[in-house]
């Protein structure tokens, strides 16, 4: 009896290793199999329109009679919106999860986290029209030749939405720093907001970095917001005032159905899928470099 304890115990942990490998491999083959519908899609459009007229063009109108394939038009919206988000989500979030973190009490760290989880789960449609009807008319009383749709309105809304997932995680990142280093920093004198700061935010950086990239690849990512309080216009522009399409609002532009199955147009929405694809994944290997030059600067240190 006791030498079936250890055998069974070495099968349940046998078990869940398998398990979570499967879990693991799951999401990375879903990851290459979505990367293989998009090339495979976009192979076609790819065909009739070259690369660098795709990369070069000034203007995207590619269901027009005359049709443009500038795929910069749509990136450049993208790109102006999510500047916005983070330029609100990443020191708001990292500040309320220092906060979180190293001077919020019990009692009120367990009430601002359920708040957070709230704000998360709200639908992005709602802070959509959140942005339109209550932002958009605000900041028409401080700049009154502000347009009804502009890419400000919905990358502030959308910074709002990201706080809580950059907060989350930095948060669980700043708490996994050991002790020993807080109370090593207030033995030589800092205050907790000089150990916080200099100290425990340091330490936690791999961790704070990854709560980042999930911040940047949310921007990118969001649709409802920007469809409804950015507009539709596509627009080769980086000022936030001006209306202009992101290229998650064109593919749901494109893919509501008017669009014919197959045609030249609608494989567009698989090659601005593609681009909006290499964007993300070059964001996260660029913070991936980040987070190990910063791990292999604290072991030199």
């Amino acid at each position: 009896m006791a030498t079936s304890l250890p055998r069974r115990r070495r099968k349940m942990e046998s078990a869940i290793e398998w398990l979570l490998a499967g879990a693991a491999l799951a999401a990375i083959l879903t990851t290459l199999g979505i990367a293989a519908v998009l090339v495979g899609e976009s192979l076609p459009f790819f065909r009739s329109v070259s690369l660098w007229r795709f990369l070069t063009d000034t203007q995207w109108t590619p269901l027009f009679a005359d049709p443009r394939f500038g795929i910069g038009v749509l990136l450049s919206g993208t790109a102006t919106s999510s500047l916005v988000a983070l330029a609100v989500a990443i020191p708001c979030g990292t500040a309320l999860a220092l906060f979180l973190s190293e001077f919020a009490v019990g009692p009120l760290r367990e009430s601002v986290k359920p708040i957070l989880e709230l704000l998360a789960g709200v639908p992005t449609v709602v802070f959509g029209y959140f942005a339109l009807d209550v932002v958009t008319p605000l900041l028409q009383k401080a700049w009154p030749a502000l347009p009804g749709f502009n890419l400000l309105s919905a990358g502030l809304v959308m910074g709002v939405m990201i706080i809580p997932y950059v907060a989350s995680l930095s948060e669980d990142a700043l708490r996994a720093v050991p002790m020993s280093l807080r109370e090593g920093a207030y033995a030589l004198g800092a205050t907790r907001l000089q150990a916080a700061w200099q100290v425990v935010f340091p330490a936690a950086f791999s961790g704070v970095a990854a709560a980042y990239v999930l911040g940047v690849s949310r921007a990118i990512g969001e649709t409802m917001i920007v469809a409804i309080a950015a507009g539709q216009q596509p627009r080769l522009t980086l000022n936030p005032f001006e209306p202009a399409a992101t290229v998650t609002t064109y593919i749901v532009q494109v893919a509501k159905g008017d669009v014919p199955h197959g045609s030249l147009g609608y494989r567009t929405i698989f090659a601005a899928a593609l681009a909006l694809f290499l964007l993300a994944l070059t964001f996260n290997l660029a913070a991936d470099w980040i987070r190990r030059r910063q791990r292999l600067r604290g072991r030199i240190s």
